[in-house]
């Protein structure tokens, strides 16, 4: 066995971090091992021989037994990645993607799996650490090593990986990556904080960082030689001129084809093209990314011709679609997102299991991203990682404005067109969509994507970036927010420049100014939810019954419940929580759920003593007459209590179908017996 290599990080709170190397899978280019308490992962990295271009392939997976667990379904052992896993396949893909060297040509596949859980840490916090360790100690070149920490803020107190208990009290949520010197990677929600308070929690994450970074260079130290580039300049000019006519994405696009066709055909051969192909066009890339990056530095030039701060032109439309419970179109320049929502019961609960948590979410958020939306075919093979990631930020950055509300609202935003921040268009869409759908959403939310250009010590923040700019820049900041804060944010770096807090800061005052501008096109279109839901919107009623009455309402095999919701066209829904039985009505009219209401309090009628009920006459005997207050609640008012006159006959004042009041008097529980009284409601005559 080679020798094993342990270091340990201590945080705040007493809990440490364990990094190992050298005891595990031992075959691969490089593996590590980080534990915190009994939650243990394993990062494994290996690299293929030398090919054309670069894979980085990230896989995180969660064993069920590590939580001590068996898969459900039929099939008893891990599928297919949940939302989850590939939401931190990306959060590790992000902190370490601009950290290998622009020249690397080898498919790299990092594979992370959860062995062990405890529930006293997340273990997506834990996950970049793990495959920084396990990059660092392998021979593959890598610009690191970096760190991820998860960060929380509950009771204004900072928690470095905090438990899933301490993360339900926390207003700010976020996971941060981050080499020695700058931060890379940013994604998280808030409950509308200030842009310093965001700018605090950064610092006080980075800080944590650099110890881990630290305990990661005591493994293993290694020099990476990175090779320089050189750049063929044929193309400069005719670039230049292209950009100058500002034209749009799709004829951009072409016009640059026929340029690079042009270039081939006039200096190789058919067989040479074949054979440098791919060195012609990585060429061509490297000359337009540092065109772009050089107008933008020196002269403030955009490829579709605005300024630094300004935003791209919007249009926004509210009740587009007729059929659906909430819509919106919303164009920002040749980023489209049609965005609906739809209202359901608790049965419509998007359903979490898996190693970590059991939950029910009443408030999700799916993001699509069809082929068409870019020009391009593609074949559909399921929801990509980019859609999980990018519906993920979206409903992280509306969670937070979300009512407490007895519907399930999901929400579903097709990108139809998109050159940029496509996922910010989500966000903004999906708040409009939701004010149209009648949602008292606490705010409306806007997002916008942020980028920026740095050349030695010259640097251009760029407001509302394009694809393109987002390609060649140096940094993809999206932050999404209220009038009042910040509600989600991710960030990535696209290379090892350092990102210092002055330039964040400047970022965010300058994405505040965007947010607020954009924002305030949207309330033009809409100002405010609206009060009446549409006339299709399903209709919800809860309510509660003593948690023994719930048997009775199910009925033997569900018999009752059955014939209610057959009887009254709704949906009914019976939930354990307490003491008491939740139920949750759904029905198309108020009438249908009125009537099933009806039924159910038929059925779970208490009577109260000193309470007067509407009662009819049943059946009269000489003693008095059976009446009843509630259906299949029957109770005898005594001769002597129907009046102060004293009868003969009980006819001489009642009759059978008769509705009177009568208010109970005594009750017997056990034998269900009541004595009521009628006399006691009528004045006694003089």
């Amino acid at each position: 066995m080679s020798k094993i290599i342990k270091e340990s990080i201590s945080l705040e709170d007493g809990r440490k971090i364990i990094i190992e190397t050298g005891c595990l899978a031992k075959q691969a280019d490089g593996s590590a091992t980080v534990r915190v308490n009994d939650t243990m992962l394993l990062a494994t990295v290996v690299s293929s021989k030398e090919i054309n271009f670069f894979p980085l392939t990230i896989d995180y997976r969660e064993k069920y037994y590590a939580g001590g667990k068996i898969p459900g379904g039929f099939i008893k052992r891990e599928g297919r990645p949940s939302n989850e896993e590939i939401l931190t396949m990306r959060l590790v893909d992000r902190g370490l993607r601009p950290m290998f060297p622009n020249i690397l040509n080898k498919e790299i596949q990092i594979m992370i799996s959860l062995l062990s859980y405890d529930k006293t840490v997340l273990p997506d916090g834990l996950a970049g650490l793990a495959a920084s360790a396990a990059l660092s100690v392998s021979n593959i070149p890598f610009n690191g090593p970096i760190s991820e920490v998860r960060i929380i803020r509950s009771g204004k107190k900072f928690f470095i990986n905090p438990s899933l208990e301490q993360l339900k009290e926390a207003d700010i949520d976020l996971v941060v990556g981050g080499s020695n010197d700058s931060i890379i990677m940013v994604e998280g929600e808030m409950k509308e904080i200030l842009e310093i308070e965001f700018l605090e929690i950064l610092e006080k994450a980075h800080e944590e960082i650099k110890k881990q970074i630290e305990a990661q260079n005591k493994l293993i130290k290694k020099e990476i030689n990175i090779l320089e580039e050189k750049a063929n300049n044929f193309f400069t000019e005719k670039i230049k001129n292209i950009y100058k006519n500002n034209f749009n994405k799709k004829n951009r696009l072409i016009k640059e084809n026929l340029l690079l066709n042009e270039f081939k055909n006039k200096f190789f051969t058919e067989k040479e093209i074949e054979e440098k192909d791919f060195l012609i066009n990585q060429s061509y890339e490297k000359i337009k990314k540092k065109l772009i990056r050089k107008l933008l530095i020196e002269k403030g030039i955009r490829i579709d011709g605005r300024k630094n701060r300004e935003i791209r032109s919007i249009h926004s439309y509210v009740n587009y679609l007729p059929g659906v419970h909430g819509s919106a179109l919303f164009s920002r320049g040749e980023t489209q997102s049609l965005t609906t929502v739809t209202l359901g019961s608790s049965l419509d609960a998007n359903k979490i299991d898996n190693v970590i948590m059991e939950n029910n979410e009443k408030f999700y958020l799916h993001y699509n991203f069809p082929p068409f939306s870019t020009g391009e075919i593609r074949h559909i093979r399921g929801v990509s990682r980019r859609e999980v990631g990018h519906g993920n930020l979206a409903q992280r950055a509306l969670k937070n404005i979300i009512p407490d509300s007895p519907y399930t609202i999901r929400v579903v935003s097709d990108i139809l067109e998109s050159n940029g921040s496509s996922s910010m268009a989500t966000v903004c869409a999906a708040s409009l969509a939701l004010m149209d759908a009648g949602i008292s959403i606490k705010n409306p939310v806007s997002g916008i994507s942020m980028g920026l250009i740095m050349e030695d010590d010259k640097k251009i923040i760029i407001s509302d970036i394009l694809g393109e700019e987002d390609y060649f820049g140096d940094l993809d900041f999206k932050i999404t927010g209220t009038k009042n804060g910040i509600t989600a944010c991710q960030m990535d770096i696209k290379n090892s420049k350092k990102i210092t807090y002055d330039i964040l800061k400047k970022i965010l005052m300058q994405a505040l100014e965007g947010r607020l501008f954009i924002l305030d096109k949207m309330i033009k279109t809409l100002p405010k939810y609206r009060k009446k839901m549409k006339p299709n919107t399903p209709k919800i009623y809860t309510l509660d019954i003593p948690k023994n009455f719930i048997g009775s309402v199910i009925g033997p095999g569900g018999r009752i419940i059955q014939d209610i919701q057959s009887r009254t066209n709704t949906n009914i829904v019976i939930e354990e929580k307490d003491k008491f039985g939740y139920i949750e009505i759904v029905g198309k009219t108020y009438e249908n759920i009125e009537n099933a209401i009806n039924i159910i309090k038929e059925i779970t009628f208490i009577p109260k003593i000193g309470k007067v009920y509407k009662a009819k006459v049943k059946s009269i005997k000489n003693f008095g007459a059976f009446v009843e207050i509630s259906k299949g609640v029957e109770g005898l008012l005594h001769i002597s209590e129907i009046g102060w006159k004293r009868l003969n006959k009980i006819e001489e004042e009642l009759n059978i179908g008769d509705m009177i009041d009568v208010k109970i008097m005594e009750m017997d529980e056990k034998n269900r017996r009541m004595k009521l009284s009628r006399k006691v409601l009528i004045p006694r005559p003089n």
